[in-house]
C-alpha cells in the first residue's frame, strides 16, 4: 500500500478537504499530473477540472477546480484555487451556469491567452457536464 501524504484545498470561501491521501490527480494547466507521497518539489498552475483525491481509508473525493496553484513540498500538497466545488454539489443546472460563465469569458476576452483559457475551460465543463447528465 502507498504511503500517505498531507493534502490541503483551499479555495476564497472556505478549507474544502484537509486530508491524508495516497495520491492526488491534480488538473494542471498543461495536462493533469498525479502526486504521490515523495514527490519532487513542484509549483505548478491548476486549470479547470475535476480534482481526484485518493484518501488514506480507500474513498474517494471528486471535485470540480477553477485557477489556482499547486504546491508539492515536503511531503505535502497544497492547492489554492479561485473556486472549488465538490462534484456530489454539482447537478444540471449548475454546470449550465459555469458553461454559460466560460462562453461570456470567451466572448469578453480581451486576448488570445484569455480566450484560449476560457476555451480550454468550456471544453472541460462540457466533458463534466456529460458526466453530470448520466
Amino acid at each position: 500500500m502507498a504511503n500517505a501524504f498531507s493534502f490541503e484545498l483551499v479555495s476564497p470561501e472556505r478549507l474544502v478537504l484537509s486530508e491524508a491521501c495516497v495520491a492526488v490527480i491534480v488538473p494542471g494547466s498543461d495536462g493533469y499530473f498525479t502526486v504521490l507521497d515523495d514527490h519532487a518539489p513542484v509549483i505548478a498552475s491548476i486549470g479547470p477540472g475535476i480534482l481526484e483525491a485518493q484518501l488514506e481509508d480507500g474513498s474517494r473525493r471528486d471535485i470540480y477546480v477553477r485557477g489556482g496553484f499547486a504546491d508539492v513540498n515536503g511531503g505535502s500538497l497544497k492547492v489554492l484555487v479561485e473556486q472549488a466545488l465538490p462534484v456530489e454539489e454539482l447537478d444540471h443546472e449548475k454546470v449550465v451556469e459555469l458553461i454559460k460563465a466560460a462562453e461570456q469569458d470567451i466572448e469578453d476576452a480581451e486576448n488570445a491567452d484569455l480566450r484560449q483559457e476560457a476555451e480550454l475551460r468550456l471544453a472541460r465543463l462540457k466533458k463534466i457536464q456529460g458526466a453530470v447528465d448520466k
